[in-house]
């Protein structure tokens, strides 16, 4: 069982993992340097867990004691608790889950290793929003895409905002980091997938058209919110493929058309 550690001083350096929390730059910079990530609320930390991330520490309000009390009895890592109080101090903000924990990462698998079981992937171009991250391997997750693949300006789905709105559906889907980009994106063609660029672009092939659902393997291909797929991207793709809109809406968040995009390539797609 893990030692159950009472801390009231904010200043304590066996806190370090938590401090700053609120400071976006900061946190992006130091976590992967560090091998760390914060895990925030009950399911993600036992999301986490389950996902094989080794816990480094816990922090928990008192109350949060008994309902963490299994994870407690099974952790060799320090837990800390402390006042919610002192958790604002510490993190920069109100801890309404009441419940951290600092997890270690692990080293994350190449593209190649990925893409050898994958049949449906996602590929994001410059998503640097964490909220948008975090929505988009939500509904990978859910929707039954294989992996994701991210360009080197892509924002970390391990940063607490994204694991948060994911609700640790980050745990769930194998990801990798494509390097020279768009010239990596002729691994993915290589490996046997189809690049279809998810556009707004009226040239685009309409997604019921394109019937990404029938190819034998699909990389679909995201941008960033308002930007879109840059031009050396579209470029690169095999076919542009949209979403068509009604009621004179030209696009959807991101997020949101992801999610339409995945079903579509998804859904009764030929098992092997």
């Amino acid at each position: 069982m893990a030692e159950l550690i009472t801390v009231d001083d904010p200043d304590d350096p066996r806190l370090r993992d938590y401090t700053d929390l609120t400071d976006v730059e900061l946190r992006r910079r130091r976590e992967p340097a560090e091998g760390l990530f914060i895990a925030e609320g009950e399911k993600v930390i036992r999301r986490a867990g389950q996902a094989g991330y080794p816990m480094r520490s816990m922090l928990l309000s008192a109350k949060w004691v008994d309902t963490m009390r299994d994870i407690i009895e099974e952790a060799t890592a320090p837990v800390y608790a402390v006042s919610p109080e002192l958790a604002e101090r510490v993190t920069g903000y109100h801890v309404h889950r009441g419940a951290l924990a600092s997890m270690a990462r692990k080293p994350l698998p190449t593209v190649a290793e990925v893409l050898r079981t994958a049949r449906r992937v996602a590929v994001m171009e410059a998503v640097n929003d964490h909220t948008n991250i975090g929505a988009i391997f939500r509904s990978a997750a859910a929707l039954g895409m294989d992996a994701v693949l991210l360009s080197p300006d892509c924002a970390d789905p391990l940063y607490r905002r994204s694991v948060k709105v994911s609700m640790g559906a980050v745990f769930s889907v194998p990801y990798a980091r494509l390097e020279g980009w768009p010239r990596a994106l002729d691994t993915v063609r290589e490996a046997g997938f189809r690049l279809l660029a998810l556009t707004p672009d009226e040239r685009a092939v309409p997604m019921d058209e394109a019937a990404p659902h029938r190819l034998e393997r699909v990389a679909l291909m995201l941008g960033a919110e308002g930007a879109g797929l840059s031009g050396r991207a579209l470029g690169a793709a095999d076919t542009w493929v949209r979403i068509p809109m009604a009621h004179g809406v030209d696009s959807l968040n991101v997020g949101a058309a992801a999610a339409v995009a995945f079903y579509a390539v998804t859904t009764g797609r030929p098992e092997n």
